[in-house]
C-alpha cells in the first residue's frame, strides 16, 4: 500500500501535462487564426462595400457568408446575382472555383473532430486560410483548437462584411474600381504561389488557357478558362505522376542492380 500511494502522485502531472485543457485549445486556435484573419477582416470589408454599392440589400452580405462562407466565391456571387445569372452558370461556378476544397480534404486534420454536428461545421469551415494553417503547423490538432480556429475565421469575414456594409451606409457616393478586391486576391495568392519555381509551369498554363478562351469564346471566356485550366491541371498531375513512379522503377532498379554486384564481389573474394 505504501508503494501504490507513492506512485500515484508521480505519474499524475504527466498526465495532466499531456491532456491539454478545452480553454488553452481554444485559445491556441483563435491565436492560430490571427494572422490569416488579419488578412481576412478587411477583404471582409471590401465584400460588405461591394454588395451595397452593388445595389443588393445590406443582408446579403451576412446571408451569403453564412450560406457559401468562400471569399473568392462570395465575391463572384455578388457580380452573378446583379446580372440575375442563370441557375446552371451559378452551379458550375461555385463547382469550379470551390473544386480544390475535395483536395483538401484527404491532409486536413479533420479526424479529431469526432462529435457528427461539429464535424459537419468543420466540413462546412474549410476554408483556403484553415486549410494553410493546419498544413504550415507542426502542432499536434484537437477538436477544440480546430473548431475554434474555424469558428474564428469565420467571425472575422462575417464580422468585417458587416463593418463594410455600415461603412457603405455612410458614404456619400461610391468608390470606384471596388470590384477589383476580388482581382487584387487572386493576383496576390498567384504571386505567393509563384515563388517556387515547381509552381510556375500551373501559371502558365492558366495563361494560356485564359489566352485560349478569349480567342475561342469570348463571351464566356471565364468559365470556358476555368474548364480549360482545370483540364490542364489534370493532365499535368498525371505527367508528374507517372514521371514519379518511372523515377521510383528506376531507383529500384538501380539498387537491385548495386546489390548483385556486391553480392558478385563478396562471392569472388
Amino acid at each position: 500500500m505504501t508503494e501504490l500511494t507513492h506512485r500515484v502522485p508521480a505519474t499524475a502531472p504527466e498526465a495532466t501535462a499531456a491532456t491539454p485543457s478545452t480553454r488553452s485549445e481554444v485559445a491556441a486556435g483563435i491565436r492560430a487564426s490571427l494572422s490569416a484573419g488579419l488578412g481576412m477582416f478587411p477583404l471582409g470589408i471590401a465584400f460588405g462595400l461591394l454588395v451595397v454599392q452593388a445595389g443588393l440589400p445590406w443582408w446579403v452580405a451576412p446571408a451569403l457568408s453564412l450560406a457559401a462562407f468562400a471569399g473568392s466565391l462570395e465575391l463572384l456571387l455578388v457580380g452573378m446575382i446583379v446580372v440575375a445569372a442563370p441557375l446552371v452558370t451559378i452551379a458550375l461556378t461555385t463547382f469550379l472555383v470551390n473544386f480544390r476544397h475535395v483536395f483538401y480534404a484527404f491532409s486536413f486534420p479533420i479526424g479529431v473532430v469526432r462529435n457528427p454536428f461539429a464535424r459537419a461545421y468543420s466540413v462546412y469551415a474549410l476554408i483556403d486560410e484553415a486549410y494553410a494553417v493546419t498544413a504550415a503547423s507542426t502542432d499536434r490538432w484537437s477538436a477544440p483548437r480546430l473548431l475554434s480556429m474555424q469558428l474564428a475565421f469565420q467571425s472575422y469575414w462575417v464580422g468585417g462584411g458587416l463593418v463594410g456594409v455600415l461603412v457603405a451606409s455612410m458614404l456619400p457616393a461610391p468608390i470606384e474600381g471596388l470590384e477589383f478586391a476580388l482581382c487584387a486576391l487572386f493576383v496576390t495568392l498567384t504571386l505567393d504561389a509563384c515563388r517556387k519555381r515547381e509552381q510556375v509551369p500551373s501559371l502558365v498554363l492558366a495563361g494560356l488557357s485564359f489566352t485560349a478562351a478569349v480567342l475561342l469564346t469570348p463571351e464566356s471566356a471565364l468559365f470556358v478558362a476555368l474548364l480549360f485550366f482545370l483540364g490542364a491541371l489534370l493532365v499535368r498531375y498525371t505527367v508528374q505522376r507517372m514521371r514519379v513512379r518511372a523515377g521510383a522503377r528506376l531507383g529500384s532498379g538501380s539498387r537491385s542492380a548495386a546489390r548483385s554486384r556486391a553480392g558478385i564481389r563478396r562471392t569472388r573474394a
